[in-house]
Parts: structure tokens; C-alpha cells; sequence
């Protein structure tokens, strides 16, 4: 899942097909900081943002350049991390799915701009008109007017069905328009990837991108199941020290929600995907998929922002199928980030330059893996050097500075042990959210224990603070250490809203006490 990615243009499609071209004929040169720096760099980085383990790969001209690990795979044990390790690149499946379906679309087996209900029938959103307009195209864009991750607490490492996610998209509401407010959603995606399917007389999601993509680029270590992930030879062990010190997390599976985030691959796969991307949809000289359908990956679907930055020299951001593309120092950039649990990746590519850069890395709570690609881009389209790392670091501290750890805080109203005006038992029952679902509350001792039938194994325990709140602790560190807020009346207990780490998603869901 991605971090926080936290989006209409028309891109000039000769441009960039001479500009891909154009590129791979030219002579690579040296580039000092690959030279030079890069590893006392990388290595410097990953002490300061504690990341246990870094693969990066770059393509320069239809070369790879650079193609290599640091670090470990698994904290405390000497295995080192190479050019083969294998990491969830999570968000950075979109793109796949994206090409997938540019590819359908160019064969005329369906049209991005048709309307979604012709490939899935019974697909409805919260709002009538929305459902009758959306397209296939518009799955893909972040054109629901969602919030960003709205509704993943309910899909996330959960046991639903694809169907039944897609199914339970009608219930949510937005908080913006359609095709007027972006917000990040990955439940777009699962119905996107439902699509396929649909158009092909029954081949999954998972077996049109082997067929399609894996195969012919000879991506042979990429998985488009993350299921047994942990059973696989030379992985990443995931970590985050998002509520505390550097600890390992499980590893997602995202299954359900695979055209969304499910991928897993290394270094040596990805720069063959960056290849194939450089080069206009061909790889070792064949034509993989057409430039024309590749080309519509690219197109800006959605504005994210037109705004300059205050940091880097660029002045807009786009999304398009799975992809975000904005100016670069007067270069057209592309790329996607990736976020599953304990592990953070970055892919980018810039036609006009024919580079290409791949990210992946094992702490989920750290912006190196964004400010090495930001490096690498400077030193490859002429900007001035600024360490990105010591500059990214910076901000960091100063926010901290201002900031108090809400761990802490939790951690101090529970250490009062203020007595609870209702009997622990009065909280006890079964509680409905109409899109998550029910949860049960019952008494553990002198706390209350929440568990979710669709997310087996998930717990949250819940410790007394004041007033109507407590901490809610989550077996899964991933869901985070949070508020839970009960509302009473009357002497009875009416509701509780439960809050997830923002990773999951933003907004907190209340729950009706049955």
C-alpha cells in the first residue's frame, strides 16, 4: 500500500516517443555522484533513517548502470541484501495494472473511456450519477472523489473477496465530487483488475499479467501474489518504527486487493521493466506492448497538484494509469511509490533522458527511499547538488521539534489509572459499522478486547484513559497504537470509534452498539 501519495493534460505523444528513442542512442557518460558517492552516500543515509536494508538499480541509455544491495535482510543476522533480494514493491503494481488495461484497450477488447457497468454490471457507487458515469479510465485516475486510503481499514490485510470489495464500494461516501477532488484510492484499482476478467472470459488479473508482462520481459523472480512471501528465498524482513524502536512487522498479504499493491520483485526484475518503459513499450527489441496503448499509461488523468515547489525544480504533478508524471528541471519525470507494511519503494523514469531508477528498501517509516531518487535525478538532469538526504533530515527534526509523541501522551493518561464512571462490562456487545462490518468488545481483566471477524487475527486491546477514551493497542503494529472514544447516554453505551494508523487510512469509523 502506498505511503500517503499522499491529479486533465494531454501529453504531446510524438515528443515523447522521439524523446525515448533518442535517448537510448546516446553514449552514456560517467556520472560522478554514481561514481564517487553513491555508496558512501547510500550507506550514510540508511544509519541516519535506520533502514536495515537498500537494493537500488539504474538504467542509463538502455544500460544498467547500477544494480546492486546494502545493508541486511533481516536485523542481526549477517545475510546481506543484493541485487536479487526480494521486496513487496506495493503501490508500484499499479502500473501494471494501468498497462494491462491500456493494453486490453488497444486491442480493442475494451474501451478506458466506456462505462464500467458494461464490464461489471452491478457496480454502484454511494452517489446514482457517479455510478452512471464512471469509466474504466476513471478507476484508475482517483476521480471518486474519495478520500485518500478511504475505506482500506475496511479491505487491508482483510479476508473480503475482490467482489466483495468492489461490492462495498457503494457504501462509501465521498467527501469530495467526482472527477473534481483527488483522493488515493486503492479500491479503484481492485475494481479495475476486475475488469480483466470481465473482458477476457475469465483470465484473473494475476495470470494476464504473467502472460502479458512477466513473461515477455523475463521477470521470473516478479509475483503477482504476495501470499507465502515469507517462504521465499533471500527476502527483505519488514520493519517500522513508527510506534517505537526499530521492530519488525508482519508482511502484508494482499491478496484481495492484488492489482492494487500485491507485487513482489528485486532490483534485477525492475530494471527490466525500466527498459522496457524507456525504450516505448519494447524489450531486446521486441515490442512488448504497442506505443500507442503504453503511451496512455502516461496521459495526465487527474490533477494532483499545479503548484511549484518549494524544494524541487518542478512546477505540477498528474496522475495517469498507475502512474504519476510532473517537470523535472524542464524533464518529463514518471514514477509511483510503493508502501506496504515495513517496506517502502520507488520507481521513476524519464524518457527524454533515458534513466531509470528503482528504490526498494525494509523500513516503512523513513524518507530516504524518496530522497535517493531525488538525488540520483539531480545528478542525471543537471540540477545544482543539494544533499537531499541532510535536507529531507532537517525537516524531519524540525517537525519533530514541534511535535509531541502521541505514544507518549496515550501512554501517560493510561498511567493514571483514573476509575471509569461504567462498569467494564456495560462496553461489552457487538458493534456494526455498515462498510467495515461488526467487531465484538468483551472484558479481558481490566481491559476490553476488540476483535474483527473479516480481519482474522486482528485485535485491538483497550486500556482505560478518561472520560469515555481509551488506548487502543493493536496486535498488528501496523494498525498503530490509537483513541478509541465511546459515546454514552443515558448510562448506556451507544457507540465507539476506533482510529488506525494513518498508513491504513486517515478517517477515524464509528461503530453502532448492537
Amino acid at each position: 500500500m502506498p505511503l500517503p501519495l499522499l491529479p486533465r493534460l494531454t501529453l504531446a505523444a510524438s515528443l515523447l516517443l522521439g524523446s525515448a528513442s533518442a535517448a537510448l542512442a546516446q553514449t552514456t557518460t560517467p556520472n560522478r555522484f554514481i561514481t564517487d558517492s553513491l555508496d558512501s552516500y547510500i550507506q550514510r543515509g540508511m544509519r541516519q533513517w535506520q533502514v536495515p536494508g537498500l537494493a537500488v538499480v539504474v538504467v542509463k541509455d538502455g544500460k544498467v548502470v547500477v544494480q546492486k544491495g546494502y545493508g541486511v535482510r533481516e536485523v542481526g543476522k549477517p545475510a546481506p541484501v543484493d541485487a536479487n533480494t526480494l521486496f513487496m514493491i506495493a503501490s508500484n503494481t499499479k502500473l501494471f495494472t494501468g498497462t494491462a488495461l491500456a493494453k486490453l484497450d488497444g486491442e480493442k477488447n475494451i474501451n478506458l473511456d466506456e462505462k464500467v457497468t458494461k464490464y461489471l454490471p452491478n457496480y454502484r457507487l454511494y452517489d446514482s450519477l457517479a455510478s452512471q458515469m464512471v469509466t474504466v479510465r476513471d478507476l484508475m485516475s482517483h476521480h471518486f472523489g474519495f478520500k485518500t486510503f478511504q475505506g482500506d481499514f475496511t479491505f487491508f490485510k482483510s479476508n473480503l473477496e475482490r467482489k466483495e470489495i468492489v461490492r462495498r464500494m457503494r457504501l462509501m461516501k465521498p467527501g469530495g465530487q467526482f472527477r473534481r477532488d483527488y483522493g488515493y484510492s486503492n479500491s479503484g484499482f481492485v475494481a479495475a483488475g476486475e475488469v480483466i476478467p470481465a473482458a477476457t472470459g475469465g483470465t484473473t488479473w494475476e495470470a494476464y499479467v504473467q502472460q502479458n508482462l512477466l513473461q515477455p520481459l523475463g521477470m521470473t523472480s516478479t509475483y503477482a501474489a504476495s501470499a507465502g512471501f515469507a517462504q521465499r528465498p533471500n527476502i527483505a524482513h519488514a520493519y517500522s518504527n513508527t510506534f517505537g524502536p526499530l521492530a519488525e512487522v508482519a508482511f502484508d498479504n494482499w491478496d484481495n486487493m492484488a492489482p492494487a499493491a500485491n507485487m513482489v520483485s528485486n532490483v534485477t526484475d525492475l530494471a527490466k521493466w525500466l527498459q522496457f518503459q524507456l525504450d516505448s513499450g519494447r524489450y531486446q527489441g521486441k515490442q512488448v506492448v504497442p506505443w500507442p496503448a503504453l503511451r496512455k499509461t502516461r496521459d495526465a488523468n487527474t490533477i494532483i497538484t499545479s503548484r511549484k515547489s518549494t524544494i524541487y525544480p518542478l512546477h505540477f504533478i498528474t496522475y495517469g494509469l498507475g502512474v504519476e508524471a510532473a517537470d523535472y528541471n524542464g524533464k518529463q519525470i514518471f514514477w509511483h511509490t510503493g508502501g506496504a507494511s515495513g517496506q517502502v519503494s520507488n520507481v521513476c523514469f524519464v524518457p527524454e533522458a533515458g534513466l531509470g531508477i528503482a528504490v526498494l528498501t525494509n523500513n516503512d517509516n523513513q524518507s530516504f527511499f524518496e530522497l535517493l531518487r531525488y538525488q540520483l535525478l539531480d545528478s542525471y538532469l543537471g540540477v545544482p547538488y543539494v544533499d537531499r538526504s541532510a535536507q529531507g533530515l532537517r525537516r524531519k527534526q524540525q517537525a519533530e521539534a514541534t511535535q509531541t509523541d502521541p505514544t507518549k501522551e496515550l501512554a501517560a493518561r493510561v498511567s493514571k489509572k483514573n476509575k471509569l464512571a461504567l462498569p467494564l462490562k456495560a462496553y461489552v456487545g457487538e458493534y456494526e459499522n455498515a462498510l467495515f462490518g461488526r467487531i465484538s468488545v468483551s472484558q479481558k481483566g481490566k481491559q476490553l478486547l476488540v476483535t474483527m471477524p473479516n480481519h482474522p487475527g486482528l485485535t485491538a486491546t483497550l486500556d482505560y484513559m478518561d472520560g469515555q477514551e481509551f488506548r487502543a493497542t493493536y496486535s498488528d503494529l501496523v494498525f498503530g497504537v490509537m483513541p478509541a472514544k465511546f459515546i454514552v447516554d443515558g448510562g448506556k453505551v451507544k457507540t465507539v470509534e476506533l482510529r488506525v494508523n494513518d498508513y491504513v487510512e486517515f478517517d477515524p469509523y464509528v461503530f453502532s452498539k448492537l
